[in-house]
């Protein structure tokens, strides 16, 4: 049987077998390789698929000065290792039907592949895997083009009022802080930037004590065992970072306006917000569906789209990160509608710190967010995205078991408590990006 027919058949069993994860989470055990990596391990059998994701603390918080470094990093890892060039790897994965990719993000830089367990399939998948986390050659050809290509997209983002928008947001929302920095650089570091300093990001912070592995799917725990030594054993054990400082409250509100030729103004609002494990996590979690992350039934969206016209689309959410990430509110609507809408989501989010939601949006939310928590853990790839999650953030084990019992707890009361304990309008970052009205 052909690779492709195999995950075709696959398929219809991974619709029925992950639906035993919707009313309990899967069994995750956990243990150290030699080298200390973290490793989180779940059982799935129903598939001949393992999915293997190792996320490390190497996220553009760990960029220092040099703004797109770990971004940089990332994007090159695939690029040539040992006597293989991008193709070779290229073809080594694709010839097995293997999935390889790699991100970096403010928190880690991550690393998965997805393979077949057949003996030969996952044999090339996961030394191919190795070779490319563990030694990469960073040829500088390679380092040269995605420079540049990165200084090009940042020409392309200055001509964008969202990129704009959302660059300045973190900007003053962090400040100082290390979660200001932006992922994709900034023409000055990225002019500067060498060779030799995505050489020295690799090897300072892709090691195995900076190292969270999650393996799910068709192998037993010895199997995985082997697999998480197999695929470490060339990481120097090296140091976990240090941990970043919290993140500041704001002190005052600060409003900036940036003329930009658009019909379209854009506009963030916001301040930090909650972390990966934070005690108030549900109670906002839930209090912000009803207020504007539940689309297109959320308070914002019912005031200032459905009852006025005024926006496609307003939202708000909670960025949980390793420390406070951003509670953000956006939305995007003509200029001369700029100020009109962004007074509307303040009165909203004012009337709903000062009274909470009410019993009835409280149990519609709860049952939105219960059922749909099997979409959460659909297939493997998912499962393991949070199972790598769980590691990375230190999260008990049990966290996908209890999650339902945990929005189900939520009150009205705790809701109004923990947005009045935590959101501060008054101190909010407002960002506007957009033309200027004609009068």
């Amino acid at each position: 049987m052909s690779v492709i027919n195999l995950c075709k058949g696959a398929l219809v069993v991974a619709l029925l077998s992950v639906t035993g994860f919707a009313n309990a989470g899967p069994d995750i055990q956990q243990w150290e390789t030699k080298n200390g990596a973290r490793v989180f391990y779940v059982h799935a059998p129903e598939l001949p698929i393992i999915d293997l994701q190792v996320v490390f603390d190497a996220g553009s918080a760990r960029d220092g000065k040099q703004e797109g470094l770990a971004s940089l990093t990332t994007s090159l890892l695939d690029e040539g290792s040992g006597d293989l060039d991008a193709d070779a790897i290229a073809e080594r994965f694709e010839g097995v039907g293997a999935q390889y990719g790699a991100s970096s993000l403010r928190d880690m830089a991550v690393m998965s592949v997805r393979t077949l367990t057949e003996k030969n399939a996952l044999n090339t998948a996961l030394d191919t895997f190795a070779k490319v986390m563990a030694k990469p050659n960073f040829p500088l050809k390679s380092f040269e083009r995605n420079r540049k290509a990165m200084l090009v997209g940042l020409q392309v983002a200055r001509q964008r009022p969202g990129k704009i928008a959302s660059k300045t947001f973190f900007k003053k929302v962090y400040q100082q802080h290390p979660y200001s920095i932006d992922s994709s650089g900034s023409d000055a570091s990225l002019e500067a930037m060498k060779r030799d300093d995505v050489v020295a990001f690799h090897k300072r912070l892709y090691v195995a004590n900076n190292a969270v592995i999650a393996i799910v799917g068709a192998v037993s725990k010895q199997q995985a065992k082997d697999i998480a030594e197999r695929v470490t054993k060339d990481l120097a054990p090296g140091k976990r970072v240090q941990t970043l400082a919290a993140v500041s409250k704001l002190k005052a509100a600060q409003n900036i306006r940036i003329d930009h030729e658009s019909s379209q103004t854009h506009i963030l609002v916001g301040q930090p917000g909650m972390h990966r494990g934070d005690p108030d996590y549900f109670s906002l979690y839930v209090g912000n569906h009803i207020l504007g992350g539940g689309g297109l039934v959320s308070r914002l969206s019912d005031e200032i789209r459905e009852k006025r016209g005024l926006v496609y689309s307003v939202y708000s959410y909670f960025s949980p990160m390793r420390e406070d990430g951003p509670f953000t509110m956006g939305l995007q609507t003509k200029n001369e509608s700029a100020d009109e809408a962004l007074g509307i989501l303040r009165k909203t989010l004012d009337a709903f710190m000062a009274k909470g939601p009410t019993a009835e949006e409280l149990k519609r939310s709860k049952q939105n967010i219960t059922g749909g928590f099997a979409l959460r853990v659909d297939s493997n790839k998912k499962i393991t995205q949070y199972v790598a999650m769980i590691g990375f953030y230190g999260l008990p084990l049990n966290y996908l078991d209890t999650f339902n019992q945990s929005i189900e707890a939520v009150s009205v009361k705790s809701i109004r408590d923990a947005f009045n304990r935590r959101i501060k309008p008054e101190q909010f970052v407002t960002v506007m990006v957009g033309g200027s009205v004609k009068k």
